[in-house]
């Protein structure tokens, strides 16, 4: 029973000062103006004893505080016998503390949506069949079975391809379809059939599990919500005491002076400015955005510098397959097809990425005999009779490369890309080519930060210059600092906290220190939190970046509306207080008045709880999935444009053959042209209405004829060359359009990546 009172104490206070002030007009409206002072006198002890209370917790945590205003207007109203002004005072401050209660519990809801719904049991596959077991007892490499509806428990890595709904996590409302050999967080729902999984984490170490302790520590920062109007407490209190004390003074009146306190009780500070702030803590969660109270948001809003590191912040963080170099006579889906299905028993974290591309592809995967990985170099096995090894380059061609490898080698370097050789029967036939690609919603969120208010950027990485300055190229930085220690991240947040305060963003164990070292740790934690996470004052939860520059969005909105009420009400509140100390208000009518202003001011606090246009783009569903069906093509079609680089690679001017030109203009016309014709007809008007502008959209179309053309301009050629009769200067005209058209491809790729396909997730569907 206690406790219950201790839970729903405003509700109490405010549901007695309600019937004690209404019950006082009732009385007084039938004459008993005794009954009606002595209930309005009961409303006036009540608020007292309330405001006291209060006064006393802000004492204890040692911070200031402007109850003491309304303790002396409710002791002043008593004493000068006023008592209908002070149970208005007193209904006032407990709307006010059950509204802030009210709006913090919202908050807490919101951040703790991910808390209610924590997996408890695991279906566990063994060779007897499903065992469900606690998720406490899963390990890793363990296979677990995930039905319809049912929570995924850990993180895993799909053995076969899954439906999901993401929307606890992300916020995404369409489910996501995830390809065979993709990883799977922990807390998604399985949105279609049955699906098995590998298990890549332990229950403890889950994504799921870090957003609860993430969660806890949230609400431990917020709860004991610090009132961002005490800021101005130190000034207001003094001022009020000295106007009430000169109004009294002058007219030698004391109630000149209770009117002064009545009108200057602070409800706009002690509820505009929390409403506005909790709600942006709110709005910031559903946005996928931990904000780690209150504090944080508002430095969050101030941050005037941002530094960024490189790997799973700026980039993806996992390396996708972006090319198969074959030697002359490997066939480069057959040799994928090989590694793959060698890496499928693999835990290295290239292997999933060369599964996954091989099933892209559509390729059918054998299941491996005789695995035997070696660690740090790769592993080795035999499929279908064929002897495989799949792993580094100098493992697998020893000290001496030939040129081949060499050339290889060289590619990789300068694509900045990672490599892995795939040697069939004792003979190297393929090079993989990983990257590890640029987030294609980063420029665009670099340019909405500095549309928001931030003056610099900053990339800081412990990655080489060379491709750092690719990637801060690319996505827009002021400056790019390379090969950088956990230490030289800190010096360089020292440096950069003169021009301003600082925001980190980082996703590594790494970018701890720094996280925890600038005014505001920002830490990615859609693929699992670590200690950055745990260091950090934001978290983002969705695997987006561009859900930093809503949050900054949000939070300088937020401060500013506070503000604005803030403002509007401590305005009308000095004015009211002047026209008291004038004599112009009575102590009731002062109290009545206030309450007009503070309903003014929550007026204004209430427009952060409203939707507001976003740096990311809402999508109808409709308009999703037709962006999510494009993607899916457009990505589809990345070996195609590989090949073009392929087959002009391979043209000889000593053996003319123009065999695999042919083929491939055949591919161009047939695969091509078809889907940018789709893109030009469906997307871009698609992606025109979202931005709302057809000047958004002018360079992708512009990109789209010109790919056209120069497919015309190769069949022109083709057509005009002869089987038996190839000159030499054919086939240098035919590899030049071919590496230029290749250039288009590429560029126009990332440009529809990064202004189309980057409004919405990958995979959604």
């Amino acid at each position: 029973m206690l406790n219950a009172l201790r839970r729903h104490h405003e509700m109490i206070v405010l549901t007695l000062s309600v019937i004690l002030l209404g019950g006082g007009g009732v009385a007084w409206w039938t004459g008993a103006a005794d009954l009606a002072d002595g209930l309005w006198v009961a409303g006036t002890v009540l608020g007292l004893v309330f405001a006291l209370l209060a006064m006393g917790e802000a004492l204890r945590d040692r911070r200031p505080t402007v109850d003491v205003i309304a303790v002396l207007a409710l002791a002043g109203a008593l004493w000068v016998g006023e008592p209908l002004a002070g149970a208005i005072i007193t209904a006032m401050l407990a709307t006010g503390q059950l509204l802030e209660e009210r709006a913090a519990a919202r908050a807490r809801r919101e951040l703790s949506l991910l808390t209610a719904r924590a997996p408890r049991r695991a279906r566990r596959l063994t060779p007897d069949g499903l065992v469900e077991v606690p998720v406490e007892e899963i390990e890793i490499g363990e296979h677990l079975v995930v039905a319809s509806g049912e929570v995924v428990p850990v993180d895993g890595r799909l053995v076969a391809a899954g439906t999901f709904d993401e929307a606890a996590l992300t916020g995404e409302p369409v489910p996501v379809e995830r390809p065979a050999g993709d990883d799977v967080r922990s807390g998604v729902v399985n949105a279609g059939p049955p699906v098995e999984l590998v298990t890549t984490t332990t229950a403890e170490t889950s994504t799921y599990a870090a957003l609860v302790r993430l969660v806890a520590e949230a609400q431990a920062i917020s709860a004991p919500f610090v009132r961002v109007a005490d800021r101005w407490a130190v000034a207001f209190v003094p001022l009020t005491l000295v106007l009430a004390g000169a109004a009294w003074w002058a007219a030698g009146d004391p109630v000149r002076a209770v009117a002064v306190l009545v009108v200057a009780t602070p409800c706009p500070l002690l509820l505009a400015a929390p409403i506005a702030i909790v709600s942006g803590l709110s709005r910031a969660a559903r946005l996928g955005v931990i904000v780690k109270g209150g504090g944080a948001l508002e430095r969050l809003a101030g941050g005037r510098v941002v530094m960024f590191d490189k790997t799973g912040t700026l980039t993806r963080g996992r390396p996708t397959l972006t090319e198969v170099l074959t030697t002359g006579s490997a066939d480069a889906d057959d040799a994928l097809r090989l590694a793959a299905s060698v890496d499928q028993v693999s835990v290295h974290v290239l292997a999933g990425p060369i599964v996954e591309a091989a099933l892209a592809r559509g390729l059918e995967l054998d299941v491996p005999s005789a695995v035997e990985e070696v660690p740090g170099q790769g592993v080795i096995g035999t499929v279908g009779g064929v002897a495989v090894r799949v792993g580094r380059p100098d493992w697998i061609t020893g000290p001496h490369p030939d040129r081949w490898a060499r050339q290889v080698r060289r590619r990789a370097d300068l694509d900045g890309s990672m490599s892995v050789l795939v040697e069939i029967d004792g003979t190297p036939a393929a090079a993989l080519l990983l990257q590890d690609p640029i987030r294609p919603d980063a420029p665009r969120m670099v340019r909405a930060l500095r549309a928001a208010g931030v003056e610099r950027v900053v990339l800081a990485t412990g990655d080489r210059s060379d491709v750092a300055d690719v990637v801060g190229r690319i996505v827009g930085v002021d400056t790019v600092l390379a090969d950088c220690e956990p230490a030289d991240k800190l010096a360089a947040l020292g440096r950069e906290a003169r021009r301003g305060p600082t925001v980190m963003v980082g996703d590594g164990i790494n970018d701890a220190p720094a996280l925890a070292a600038a005014d505001v740790g920002v830490a990615l934690a859609a693929r699992g939190a670590t200690a950055s996470s745990e260091a950090a004052d934001v978290v983002l939860t969705v695997d987006r970046i561009d859900a930093l520059a809503d949050a900054m969005l949000v939070a300088r909105r937020s401060r500013r509306i506070a503000l604005e009420a803030v403002a509007l009400g401590m305005g009308l509140s000095l004015v009211a207080m002047v026209a008291a100390a004038l004599g112009w208000l009575a102590p009731a009518v002062g109290a009545a008045l206030q309450e007009v202003i503070d309903l003014l001011a929550i007026a204004v606090a209430l427009r952060a709880v409203l939707p507001t246009r976003l740096h990311t783009v809402e999508l109808p569903e409709d308009a999703r999935r037709t962006l999510a069906a494009l993607h899916a093509q457009h990505d589809d079609l990345a070996p195609l444009v590989e090949r073009v680089a392929g087959v002009a690679d391979g043209l000889s001017t000593e053996a003319p053959d123009l065999t695999d030109a042919r083929a491939l203009l055949d591919a161009l016309e047939g695969d091509l042209l078809p889907h940018e014709r789709a893109d030009e007809e469906l997307l871009l008007p698609l992606v025109a209405r979202a931005l709302g502008s057809h000047e958004a959209v002018a360079a992708l179309s512009r990109t789209h004829a010109e790919i056209e053309h120069q497919v015309t301009r190769l069949r022109r050629l083709l057509d005009s060359v002869a089987v038996d009769d190839i000159e030499t200067e054919d086939v240098v005209e035919l590899r030049r359009m071919l590496y230029g058209l290749y250039a288009v491809l590429k560029l126009h790729n990332a440009q529809e990546d990064e202004g189309a396909f980057s409004l919405a997730p990958a995979h959604a569907g």
